[in-house]
């Protein structure tokens, strides 16, 4: 399920995001990786090309920061031309900040808490989130009528006197 999932979202990133895929996966990462999406996993191997001034960059550059999608990023570049934007303002255009207050600043200043960029910073808080997240996704088992059950002493009694 959950690579049936990457590769729809990888699938995402090549048609509407502009990514090739080989910027996706190439030998030295040949997988996607389980914990973090692919948009994400990306930016983090080209941590070189962020922090991405929120007010200076272009259509494209947008849509390859993590937490800003194709609508989003016409929000921000429609918005842009009347004010500049802060992080408030982000948030009120539907820009995911907890994973796009990594990769961005804004009037050239970090998030809040924010205040490390480096890749290592980034990850293990990408990383703690996803996992906090998925802990909260209730667990389920596959039911079967073949499942074995370990009868009780009482069980096996009533249905030998035919009482079950």
């Amino acid at each position: 399920m959950l690579r049936e999932n990457r590769l729809y979202q990888a699938d995402w990133l090549l048609r509407f995001y502009g990514f090739k895929a080989d910027e996706l996966l190439d030998e030295k990462h040949p997988n996607f990786n389980q914990i973090l999406d692919p948009k994400c996993d990306w930016a983090l191997r080209n941590i070189d090309k962020f922090p991405v001034e929120i007010n200076k960059a272009n259509y494209f550059t947008l849509l390859r920061i993590p937490g800003i999608g194709i609508i989003s990023a016409k929000k921000i570049i429609k918005a842009r031309r009347t004010f500049l934007l802060d992080f408030e303002s982000l948030k009120k255009l539907g820009v995911t900040l907890k994973r796009a207050k990594y990769f961005i600043t804004c009037k050239g200043k970090y998030y809040d808490k924010v205040y490390k960029f480096n890749q290592n910073f980034i990850e293990t808080n990408l990383i703690y989130q996803e996992r906090a997240y998925n802990a909260q996704i209730p667990k389920f088992k596959q039911l079967s009528v073949f499942d074995e059950l370990e009868p009780t002493k009482e069980d096996t009694i009533k249905c030998l006197t035919g009482n079950l």
